[in-house]
């Protein structure tokens, strides 16, 4: 069975990177565990970093970071669904709302439970995903703020996530100007400024980032140490806090080219190969990993002599050149996995989930 692990002390330095960064630049920050996908056992090594809180966009995953560790802060960090109010009501203390009638089922189930359901109103600064926009803030927020048991502690904005807007100081100034406004029309402050994600670290690190900026969202530049804006490494991170294991489960010298007459491949496409390879055989190694699992190009081979070279359901082709390394039947593939690829992983229940 193929396998993940994380490093727990490679999880532990990259979290001490990344709050070291904000608390020197007055910055609260959360971490988005939705990659972790509600696994027990990667959240409990998550909790015993301590964070202040924590954000998911799945109701389940929430409550089990509260069966773990019912005092620390949840967040749901998307729209919430009018089907699954109460629950979100009763396992997140903080939701990212764009919705007035949302916001209204949220107070009413915040009444029936009697808690605080605090609130975070997304703004649209161009990305398009959620967020209402500017020039209707003034008027959403004055119905909001009157709702019981809701309280308003931040705006928010996402960028990045779908179409690949990236975040700069005009568009977050633009975020600060608002905060200014509703402060000024309503008297009464708003506490965060949520305008941060992984993406934004870099305005931190080039000292372009308003001031007013105090909240971030952090998730893959925790997990992958990634300068998102650059897809570099910042120093002093891990880029394989998460690896991934496969069993080898044929090994043979073969063509690199298929015979036959070609049609489509189980994707659709018709498979190009290069002529020059006619006549070439190597090893290739097959692995108990598919396309039910993970799409191959998110992973990526740790000896960079290896190579993927097909996929189908249920099984992944390795082309192991001539096979310096003696790989046989049986032995483990080790590879690297971007963010889409651990979160694939990790909502495969084929791939077990190991500590390192």
């Amino acid at each position: 069975m193929a396998f993940i692990t994380l490093n727990t002390r490679k999880l532990k330095e990259n979290f001490d990177v990344l709050n070291t960064l904000f608390q020197a630049n007055d910055i609260e920050w959360a971490i988005v565990a939705k990659l972790l996908c509600g696994n027990r056992l990667y959240l409990e090594k998550l909790l015993e970093l301590q964070p202040k809180q924590i954000c998911d966009s799945r109701a389940s995953n929430l409550e089990m970071v509260k069966k773990i560790n019912p005092n620390v802060e949840t967040v749901y960090i998307k729209p919430p669904p009018k089907r699954s109010i109460e629950k979100i009501v009763k396992y997140a203390n903080i939701s990212f709302n764009t919705e007035l009638e949302t916001i209204k089922l949220l107070s009413k189930a915040a009444v029936k439970q009697n808690v605080i359901h605090k609130v975070v109103i997304m703004v649209e600064l161009g990305e398009l995903r959620e967020g209402i926009l500017g020039e209707s803030l003034i008027a959403f927020y004055e119905q909001v703020f009157e709702l019981p048991h809701i309280e308003i502690i931040g705006i928010g904005t996402n960028l990045t996530c779908m179409y690949g807007v990236l975040p700069n100081a005009d568009k977050l100034i633009q975020l600060s100007l608002y905060k200014q406004i509703l402060e000024v029309t309503f008297k009464r402050e708003i506490k965060f400024l949520s305008g941060g994600a992984s993406v934004t670290i870099p305005l931190i690190l080039n000292n372009s980032l308003p001031a007013a900026i105090n909240h971030f969202r952090i998730g893959e530049t925790l997990y992958l140490g990634t300068n998102v804006y650059s897809n570099s490494l910042i120093d002093n991170m891990h880029y394989d806090v998460f690896k991934l294991y496969a069993e080898v489960i044929e090994l043979h010298e073969k063509p690199m080219i298929p015979s036959g007459e070609m049609g489509l491949n189980l994707l659709g496409d018709k498979t190009a190969f290069d002529p020059a390879l006619e006549g070439s055989i190597n090893y290739r190694a097959i692995i108990d990993l598919g396309l039910l699992d993970i799409e191959a190009e998110h992973i990526t081979p740790l000896d960079s002599r290896m190579n993927i070279v097909g996929a189908s359901s249920d099984m992944i082709v390795i082309d192991l050149s001539q096979n310096e390394n003696q790989i046989k039947v049986g032995d483990l593939i080790a590879f690297k996995m971007n963010y889409m690829g651990i979160l694939r992983i990790m909502n495969s229940d084929y791939v077990d989930k190991k500590l390192e």
